[in-house]
């Protein structure tokens, strides 16, 4: 007869069987910085730290054992040509250099896009109310050559411009790029965009982040970034897309990664402190079910607290 609770019985049957397995290899933490702190009692992971605060923080992480920090910058002043994004004494580029310095070990990669940079906070060049793809190229690739310059392994283009991966590619030969290649137009940014300072001041992204019942779209978007010189891909948000975790992995051949993005954190962190789940079931089954999908690589702001977990 078959019965399959044969090896659902103790823990030990349920680890020999289990099918997917989080590691803290898998799991990226997303840092914000910026010239003064912020602490977030709500929301811990998307709280501010001061360039002086940073290396704690870092140093916490890597005593944990997690090895890959992504890197977001809340500059002291915004203008609309997002000029802080690329000055080499910039926020990000200051950090970059004093963490390269103190851990050598840790993978540093870095957000490229100018949303945090520009007076607007749209992720681009603005022209008379309009996003300017080809204008905002050049801009973007300075970005990502300020940050490899001060220390970056990693650069993650998160704009959503056509064509930036090539661009980048062709000034940067030898840099990994992670690119946001079906970065959808979500609602589940919002504590995202407080921490970071980065909500647009008119309209909003839908002209250039994909629209979310979109699934070949996206397929297509990774296949050109990849084509452009990408060497891994991204899906963000990951819960509610799950199905198109699923589709790049079954698609192409290369690291796909998955953003576990602050509005799918912060609803687990609210539905626990209402006392209807418990956070640290919730957080592992959810991060299981982004591996599950196909996802090589997390990153989610429950890193640390995983760390802790396993």
């Amino acid at each position: 007869m078959t019965r399959l609770r044969r090896l659902r019985r103790t823990p030990g049957l349920r680890g020999l069987a289990r099918e997917t397995r989080l590691h803290l290899d898998d799991l990226v933490m997303p840092l914000f910085v910026a010239p003064e702190p912020l602490p977030n009692p709500d929301l811990p992971a998307l709280g501010r730290h001061s360039l002086e605060g940073l290396p704690r923080e870092v140093e916490e992480l890597v005593a944990a054992g997690i090895g890959a920090v992504i890197l977001f910058g809340i500059p002291d002043s915004k203008d609309e040509e997002a000029s802080g994004a690329y000055d080499e004494d910039g926020i990000v580029q200051r950090a970059l250099r004093d963490l390269r310095e103190r851990f050598p070990e840790l993978v540093l990669v870095t957000d490229v896009c100018l949303c945090e940079y520009t007076s607007h906070g749209h992720c681009g060049v603005v022209r008379d109310g309009e996003i300017l793809n080809d204008e905002s190229l050049e801009l973007l690739v300075r970005t990502a050559v300020s940050h490899v310059e001060a220390g970056a392994d990693v650069v993650a283009p998160s704009d959503m411009m056509d064509g930036r991966v090539g661009a980048i590619r062709e000034a940067l030969p030898q840099t990994p790029i992670l690119s946001y290649a079906a970065k959808y137009a979500s609602a589940f940014y919002g504590p995202f965009r407080e921490a970071a300072g980065s909500a647009p001041a008119f309209g909003d992204r839908r002209s250039y982040q994909m629209d979310p019942p979109n699934v070949r779209e996206a397929l297509r978007e990774c296949e050109l970034d990849l084509a452009e010189g990408a060497d891994a891909v991204l899906v963000k948000p990951a819960l509610p897309y799950l199905d198109v975790v699923r589709a790049v992995r079954e698609r192409f051949d290369c690291p796909v990664g998955a953003y576990n993005v602050s509005g799918e954190y912060a609803m687990v962190k609210a539905a626990a402190a209402a006392g209807h789940m418990d956070e640290r079931q919730a957080a592992l089954e959810s991060l299981t079910a982004i591996k599950r999908a196909g996802a090589d690589l997390v990153v989610t702001y429950w890193a640390k607290e995983v760390a802790a977990w396993l």
